[in-house]
C-alpha cells in the first residue's frame, strides 16, 4: 500500500483517539525511520521514549526470533525462563526487591497504587501527585495525573488523589495528612513539559515518606532504562533519594510492549496472590527482548554516551538560544532535553516532521527531544540544523 492508502485505511476502521501527522512509517533502522513513499526522517522522538536503541536493533532483533521459536505464551501460572532473568537483572540494576510485569506504564502505575492502598488499608487511602504530572490514561491513572485537560469527560474520578506543585517540598508537607499513604512523582515531569525535580524535593520527598511511614512511588516509565544516562533517573540523586517502587515501561522492550512495578523487599509480601494480575505481563517474548535491551546498553556503553552527547545536544540547543529569541528556556538530562519557547510549539514540531525530523510538542510551547541512545554527535547536528531553519522560517513568517 502507498502512504495515501494506509491512512485512508486507518481512519476509515481505527478509533480517532489520535492527532496523527500525515505520515505512514514503514520501516527504520537505528535512528532514522522511512515512511511508505521512501522518505527518510531522523528520529528524534524514538516512539516517545520506547526505541532506545533505535529502530530494529540486531541484539533485540535475535532475541526476539529465537524466543518466538521456542516458547510464544504462557500465562503466570507457570514460571519461564526469560520473565526470571529479566526479573533478576533489573533487581541487581535498582535495589533489593521483587518485580511485578505487567503491558504498560499506566499498568504499571495501577499496580504500584494498589500496593500502596492495600499497604495503608484501611485507614489510608490518599495519594499525593505533582500538578503537571502524567501517570496514564486508565480512570485511575487520570486522576493521578496532576492536567485537568486530561480528566475533562471523566467523572467521576477515582477518589483519594490530591495535587501539590512540583518541586515544593512545604506543599507536599502541608497536603500530607493522617490518611495519605503514598507520593508518586515522576524525576522528570514528561508530558509537563520536561520539569526536572530538584534533589533537595526528592530527598524531602524521601525524608518525609519515611518519618510519616508513607510510601514513595518514583514514575520512570519515560525516564527510566537509561534515557537520562542513568539506568533509573533516581540514581542522580543519591542513596538519600531511594524510591519504595519504581514504575516502568516504554524502552524497556525496546520496541514490544511490556510494564514493570519494582518494590522495595520491605513492601513486597503486601499483594498476595489473587490480589494482582496481568495475563499478558512478562510474556516470554518481551521479556527476551528486555533482557537483550538491559545487555545491549551495558555491552555498548550507552549510558556514558547519553550522558556524553546528552551534554553536546543541551550545548548545541543553548547555542541556539542565544541567537533565537524565541526560545525561553532549555532543559534536559541525558536524552531527554526540552526546548521552551516563547510561543505555542505544535507549528514548529510540524515544520521540523516535513524536514524530515521527528520530535513533538508537549506542554504547548516545549519542543520535546527524546533521540535513541544509540545517537551520533553527526546526527545530532543534522537535527539541531533542521531545527534551526524552522525557527528561522517561523520567525521570518
Amino acid at each position: 500500500m502507498n502512504e495515501k492508502e494506509i491512512i485512508k485505511l486507518t481512519d476509515k476502521y481505527i478509533l480517532k483517539t489520535y492527532g496523527r501527522s500525515p505520515v505512514a512509517l514503514v520501516s527504520g533502522k537505528g535512528a532514522e525511520v522511512r515512511d511508505a513513499g521512501g522518505r527518510k526522517y531522523l528520529d528524534f522522538f524514538s516512539g516517545l521514549a520506547v526505541n532506545n536503541l533505535g529502530q530494529c536493533h540486531p541484539a533485540i532483533v535475535k532475541a526476539v526470533c529465537a524466543q518466538a521459536r521456542k516458547l510464544m505464551h504462557t500465562s503466570n501460572l507457570y514460571y519461564t525462563q526469560p520473565q526470571a532473568e529479566l526479573a533478576q537483572k533489573l533487581i541487581k540494576l535498582s535495589f533489593p526487591g521483587k518485580v511485578f510485569f505487567c503491558n504498560s506504564g499506566a499498568e504499571a502505575n495501577e499496580a504500584a497504587i494498589k500496593l500502596a492502598r492495600k499497604y495503608g488499608n484501611p485507614g489510608r487511602n490518599g495519594i499525593i501527585t505533582m500538578k503537571e504530572s502524567f501517570h496514564g490514561r486508565t480512570v485511575t491513572t487520570i486522576t493521578a495525573t496532576g492536567q485537568t485537560k486530561y480528566q475533562k469527560g471523566f467523572q467521576p474520578l477515582a477518589r483519594g488523589f490530591k495535587y501539590v506543585p512540583f518541586n515544593d517540598i512545604n506543599a507536599v508537607k502541608k497536603m500530607a495528612g493522617g490518611k495519605t499513604v503514598a507520593i508518586m512523582v515522576e524525576p522528570i515531569q514528561g508530558e509537563g513539559g520536561v520539569n526536572i525535580a530538584e534533589k533537595k524535593f526528592l530527598k524531602g520527598l524521601r525524608e518525609l515518606c519515611d518519618k510519616k511511614k508513607m510510601l514513595l512511588i518514583f514514575d520512570e516509565v519515560q525516564t527510566g532504562i537509561g534515557r537520562t544516562g542513568k539506568m533509573f533517573a533516581f540514581q542522580h540523586y543519591g542513596a538519600d533519594a531511594v524510591p519504595d517502587m519504581v514504575t516502568l515501561a516504554k524502552a524497556l522492550g525496546g520496541g514490544l510492549p511490556i510494564g514493570a512495578m519494582i518494590v522495595r523487599n520491605k513492601h513486597a509480601g503486601v499483594l498476595k496472590p489473587g490480589m494482582h494480575a496481568s495475563t499478558f505481563g512478562g510474556n516470554p517474548v518481551v521479556c527476551a527482548a528486555s533482557c537483550a535491551v538491559l545487555d545491549t546498553i551495558k555491552s555498548e556503553g550507552l549510558l556514558a554516551k547519553a550522558l556524553s552527547n546528552g551534554k553536546y545536544f543541551l550545548q548545541k540547543l543553548n547555542e541556539l538560544k542565544k541567537k533565537h529569541a524565541v526560545i525561553s528556556e532549555v532543559r534536559g538530562m541525558g536524552m531527554m532535553i526540552g526546548v521552551e519557547l516563547k510561543r505555542e510549539g505544535k507549528e514548529i514540531a510540524a515544520a521540523c516532521l516535513k524536514k524530515g525530523l521527528l520530535t513533538n510538542c508537549t506542554a504547548e510551547k516545549v519542543i520535546r527531544f527524546l533521540p535513541p541512545l544509540i545517537v551520533t554527535k553527526k546526527q545530532i547536528d543534522k537535527a539541531v540544523s533542521i531545527f534551526e531553519s524552522v525557527l528561522k522560517n517561523a520567525h521570518s513568517s
